[in-house]
């Protein structure tokens, strides 16, 4: 078993500090369930950020006799730590202590809200590019360097039923399904209708992160290219499937259409070329472009060439208007771009390039374990079809729909994960007509975590955080706010949760809650995030 070092911790204390004085009230709430364990944890761990002021460190008050809300901060400061262990253990740290990923999320919290199916917009910042190595979630199992996880057994089957049970035969969830499995050990601890095949929603994404990084790798990048047919002069803009094109003029990590333009441009200009036809080439992807679900703020025509996933407006997730016409909206704006670089370019057309073209430039997305984290993160639809379709072309699948599900069914089938009854529509969750199961669900978490196969760590560390990120930044307000993490799925009549929680004494679980025939969105999903919480306050032996 890896323990991690304990190094993170000791520069991570101010941050948490900080966090704890941003979310006191709400955990104070949530302290009546959570006190006495944490405060057992908060006596382990107070003397760390208890040290010495260093300068430019935040000051943190010394009282001599603590009050009810300093005890609540102090509870709060340790969950919060607990909660930082997961992630110390699912991804890499930046020179603050702070996992990047979660910084950059964390500072924007009033900004990123998220989506998932039917919800409102929000403008969720990109997250950096991928995590290198990871060590095995199930580390995270030794807390904050304890030894809980090789001492205390975990949870029991019949006391999980005890806990659960009634939080899931409310009629607010419908009819329903469920399993909990120990991470550590893959022993499915708890089940109801777990081999059941639902409609899972957005929880889809979860395989679809799994099976594009078995299939791909976290290194792999997806590429524009601007090729130059030297027999017509003419300039063809090859989509490469990156939904993340950006013609926005602050680019971050993503590719930028017009660093593109820029860099085409003066290759062209080498070649003592200013005037040239231009064309977009879209052959990569087959089949339809339009899902089956119609026209639908929720992502645009499935084209391999789009910038800004063809959004209309500043958004960066979340529904938006979109263009009707991506691929050629993006060629307009190339050409454009080049035009500010000296290179008069005709409108855009189809084309296809030829084995003749030479390419002139390339940007790529960032790699593939950053995207699988922004997909789960943002429930990022347009971003699922994509890594979907590149899934079906990277095992020798037609990249449509069909050969998407087949392909995506198939990768899972080699990791040995149980599909029987599952069913892959599309790649994001909206087609209503995909099944999966809460046994499926929860083995795909466990084999993000499997020491094995570090390339699926993604998985884990892009799942939204309770309380702080993506689609469950606005819940878990009374609950396990920073200790759930969990991929969400909504859909009329539908309402899922699957995800990993630390419980109370410190064991990591893994969970998938599906309900199908909900009549009651609202209530549903307060059911189903009761239940998580439920499992995280839980020894349950």
């Amino acid at each position: 078993m890896v323990v991690p070092e304990l190094g993170p911790w000791r520069a991570a204390g101010p941050h948490l500090v900080r966090i704890a004085d941003a979310v006191r009230p709400r955990l104070a709430r949530a302290a009546g369930i959570v006190r006495r364990p944490l405060a057992r944890v908060a006596a382990a761990v107070g003397p760390r950020f208890a040290r010495p002021d260093r300068p430019g460190s935040p000051r943190v008050p010394r009282v001599a006799r603590p009050k009810t809300w300093q005890f609540t901060a102090t509870a709060a400061t340790a969950g919060l730590a607990l909660a930082a262990g997961v992630v110390t253990a699912a991804g890499p740290w930046d020179s603050t202590g702070q996992r990047t990923a979660e910084r950059d999320r964390a500072a924007a919290l009033e900004a990123v809200r998220g989506t998932d199916h039917g919800r409102g917009r929000a403008h969720a910042g990109t997250p950096p590019r991928g995590p290198g190595a990871a060590p095995p979630a199930a580390s995270v199992l030794a807390g904050l360097g304890g030894t809980a996880t090789a001492v205390r057994p975990a949870p029991g089957g019949e006391a999980l039923a005890g806990a659960l049970g009634p939080l899931l035969r409310t009629p607010a969830l419908g009819r329903h399904s469920a399993a909990v499995v120990d991470v550590a050990t893959g022993k499915r601890l708890y089940g109801t209708g777990s081999g059941d095949a639902f409609t899972p929603a957005s929880t889809t994404k979860i395989a679809t992160g799994v099976a594009a990084l078995s299939a791909m790798g976290p290194d792999h990048r997806l590429t524009t290219r601007a090729v130059f047919e030297p027999d017509t002069e003419e300039v063809v803009l090859v989509g490469g499937g990156d939904p993340t094109l950006t013609a926005r003029e602050e680019a971050g990590d993503l590719a930028s259409l017009r660093d593109l333009a820029e860099r085409t441009a003066a290759a062209l200009a080498r070649r003592g070329v200013r005037e040239v036809t231009l064309s977009y080439d879209t052959t990569l992807y087959r089949g339809a472009a339009v899902h089956p679900i119609g026209v639908n703020p929720n992502l645009a025509v499935i084209t391999p060439l789009m910038a800004d996933e063809g959004r209309t407006d500043d958004s960066t997730s979340g529904p938006a208007p979109r263009v009707a016409d991506p691929a050629a909206d993006a060629a307009r704006k190339f050409g454009g771009f080049l035009e500010d670089h000296g290179i008069r370019a005709t409108p855009p057309g189809r084309s296809k390039a030829t084995t003749r073209a030479r390419t002139l430039a390339t940007v790529s997305s960032p790699p593939l374990a950053a995207l699988v984290e922004r997909m789960l993160t943002g429930s990022d639809n347009d971003l699922a079809e994509a890594l979907a379709r590149h899934t079906a072309l990277a095992t020798g699948e037609n990249a449509d729909f069909a050969g998407a599900g087949a392909a995506v069914t198939a990768q899972l089938k080699r990791l040995g994960l149980p599909v029987r009854g599952a069913v892959f529509k599309d790649g994001s969750g909206l087609d209503r007509g995909g099944r999966l199961t809460a046994d499926l669900l929860t083995a795909l978490l466990v084999k993000a975590g499997d020491p094995a196969r570090p390339e699926l760590r993604p998985v884990l560390t892009g799942l939204p955080v309770a309380g702080f990120t993506g689609t469950l930044a606005g819940r878990y307000a009374d609950g396990a706010a920073g200790v759930v993490r969990a991929k969400t799925g909504t859909l009329t009549g539908v309402n899922t949760l699957a995800g990993t929680v630390v419980d109370r004494d410190g064991r990591l679980l893994a969970f998938a809650f599906l309900a199908n025939g909900t009549t009651d969105p609202a209530a549903a999903q307060s059911a189903l995030d009761e239940a998580a919480t439920a499992l995280a306050a839980c020894g349950c032996r």
